[in-house]
């Protein structure tokens, strides 16, 4: 009897506990991020990433077809020139129609290869008709995001501590929880300018956008993203840039118009940054 009473407390706890967890990462929802025995990309949640697919489809269609024909090649030569078939090895030193072959066929696969490679380099270079800036910053070793459009505040983003991601964040995996996100809105062209203070280079990467831009001190580098889905959105440093490299995550709160503009009022509040004064709205004192 008292075991049964035991179990019961348990389960009613652990219900309690799992409805707790499961509104905390509704209330935050978590995209984005690895999987374990994860073998292919990540899913595609910008066009850019979307045309990043296809162009890996293409190529692995080609990969695939080359090495089957040179499988068979090699199958077929240690058939036909076999010892046994052949005790008498061939004299044959050249053959023009075949070195034709074999110059102009790779050339032309190669065609193939770069004219979409080509057209997706171009195609996520510089944003046409951005609706947001956000200038990225790569230190030693966290992030900092700047916004141009809305007064040039700006936001630091640095990863959390293990024990303060269990407490504030625990639906963010280890190592990708930050105290700050960047902030964007959804369906918006946001153009990405990236640079780096300090004396390394980094990698401002985020898989699931199909971006990788590397930020260097003294340059500026020009992308962009738009992400479909509103939700929380992760990368890393792909650059090896010093002792504390492990410790630069990414991370991408994507919202709503509507909560993006209320982020931006309450930033420029902590920020202290006033809204312009329409000079030519204020009446000026009459005459005495």
């Amino acid at each position: 009897m008292v075991g049964k009473r035991v179990l019961s407390i348990l389960g009613i706890l652990s219900a309690i506990a799992a409805f707790g967890f499961a509104g905390a990462a509704q209330a935050q929802k978590v995209i984005g991020v690895p999987h374990d025995w994860q073998l292919n990309f990540p899913a595609a949640f910008t066009p850019i990433m979307e045309r990043v697919e296809s162009l890996h489809d293409l190529l692995l269609v080609i990969i695939i077809m080359i090495s089957i024909f040179v499988l068979i090649l090699l199958i077929y030569a240690v058939w036909r020139f076999h010892a046994s078939r052949n005790p008498v090895a061939t004299n044959v030193t050249h053959h023009t129609g075949l070195e034709i072959a074999w110059t102009i066929i790779p050339i032309l696969i190669l065609v193939v290869v770069a004219v979409p490679s080509f057209r997706l380099l171009y195609y996520s270079d510089k944003a046409i008709d951005a609706g947001l800036t956000v200038k990225v910053t790569g230190h030693q070793w966290y992030w900092s995001y700047d916004y141009p459009d809305q007064g040039n505040f700006k936001v630091e983003s640095r990863i959390l501590a293990e024990a303060d991601r269990v407490k504030q964040k625990p639906q963010v995996p280890r190592l990708l929880a930050v105290d700050e996100e960047m902030v964007i809105p959804a369906n918006t062209v946001v153009r990405i300018i990236g640079t780096a203070e300090g004396a390394s280079m980094h990698g401002w990467t985020v898989p699931g956008f199909g971006i990788k831009k590397t930020v260097i001190p003294g340059r500026l580098n020009e992308g962009w993203i738009s992400v479909k889905e509103e939700g929380l959105y992760f990368g890393q440093c792909s650059q090896i840039c010093g002792m504390n490299h492990t410790y630069m995550p990414i991370a991408i709160k994507v919202v709503s118009k509507a909560d993006f503009d209320k982020w931006v009022e309450e930033k420029k509040k902590a920020a202290g940054l006033l809204p312009e004064t329409n000079f030519a709205s204020v009446t000026a004192p009459a005459n005495r």
